[in-house]
């Protein structure tokens, strides 16, 4: 048997989605470096996606208003953004989301953001440079500080709408997204009325981070192979979910290799200096963490809460649950937390729409 039969065997019998024909599953396959690749995979599957067995995509979604849509940047990179607006209202606030690391705004929020549509709120999100299906090499950050930019820059467009210009607008961060938006908030620190942090990457946990000696032969590797996959790393699907932990496989666009050296560099460096400036953050903040994660530190969420300078601030600690709070926990705790959100979102955004007496 030749080797190029026997591997399309070994494929074909390790064909890991349920409802995945063999055709199917060679575009979820294929290298997803390149932007066309991650693009063909995605417009593939996603029927299958939201077809899944899982709680976030059981809500009722019937009249909300979603859009999809591509925008070249000032730098020339075509970003994908998506909306989801309530139906026939004008929204109660504006939420922009920021995704985390290696993931997608097109899996699993589209169902955290249908709930929240649902409640009335009007949600924004975007793929960054090099994730998701934004243009770019696939999760090569060369700079934390640029993609916080990029970021800006797109959803400060669509603040500018008149259509929400006026509206209250949140930031909502899940995990490194919690550094994009803590970032955004120091860089623009009057421009937003909230964030809502999930686990945020305020410091990744030590059990993910190398040993000393190998982080300091990586960062001076990163210098030379910036794009090299060299970075050992547990399993970040087992490491972050509780439960659920197959479904991670439908979300096909996430990026699942070693992390890139840049982009390992960047995000370290960009935890320590978050870090050293959380007594800085001075908007109004709702801090949800698993006190079981092990992927980013729920000590450092304490931290935030108690040095934030804003009176304004909330932590929630879910007992025994892991980094994925909004995905890979019980249904129960997924729809407490989901909960938790809107009513802190209600009570801020009417705090906006108030006449001041």
């Amino acid at each position: 048997m030749s080797k190029r039969k026997k591997r399309r065997e070994i494929k074909e019998s390790t064909m890991k989605l349920p409802g995945v024909n063999y055709e199917l599953q060679k575009i979820l396959d294929a290298n997803m470096d390149e932007v066309s690749s991650r693009r063909r995979a995605r417009e593939a599957i996603k029927d299958i996606q939201l077809g899944i067995d899982h709680i976030l995509f059981k809500a009722p979604c019937e009249g909300l208003i979603m859009k999809e849509w591509y925008e070249k940047n000032s730098r020339g990179l075509e970003i994908f953004c998506k909306s989801w607006l309530p139906p026939e209202s004008r929204p109660k606030a504006t939420v922009f989301f920021c995704h985390g690391y290696g993931d997608t705004c097109t899996f699993f929020f589209e169902g955290i953001a249908r709930n929240l549509a649902s409640s009335g709120y009007g949600v924004f999100a975007m793929d960054y440079p090099g994730f998701g299906l934004s243009e770019g090499l696939h999760c090569y950050i060369p700079s934390f500080d640029r993609l916080v930019d990029d970021v800006i820059e797109q959803y400060s467009k669509i603040k500018e709408n008149p259509e929400f210009h006026s509206l209250p607008s949140f930031l909502f961060g899940q995990s490194m997204g919690g550094a994009v938006a803590l970032k955004i908030h120091l860089k623009q620190p009057k421009a937003w009325d909230g964030a809502v942090l999930v686990a945020p990457m305020c410091k990744i946990a030590d059990d993910m981070v190398p040993p000393k000696l190998v982080t300091q032969i990586l960062i001076g590797l990163a210098k030379v192979l910036p794009k090299h996959k060299l970075v050992p790393q547990k399993d970040l699907a087992e490491a972050a979910f509780r439960e659920k932990k197959g479904l991670t496989a439908f979300n096909v666009i996430a990026y699942k290799d070693k992390p890139r050296l840049r982009t390992a560099l960047e995000m370290l460096n960009t935890t320590e200096e978050i870090e050293r400036r959380l007594n800085e953050v001075s908007l109004p903040i709702f801090i949800l963490h698993g006190e079981a994660d092990i992927v980013t530190d729920p000590s450092v969420s304490k931290a935030l809460y108690e040095k934030a300078s804003c009176s304004d601030k909330k932590l929630k600690l879910y007992k025994d649950a892991y980094h994925a709070l909004l995905e890979g926990e019980p249904d129960e705790t997924i729809m407490q937390a989901l909960g938790d959100i809107t009513s802190w979102l209600d009570e801020h955004s009417l705090k906006h729409t108030q006449p001041s007496s």
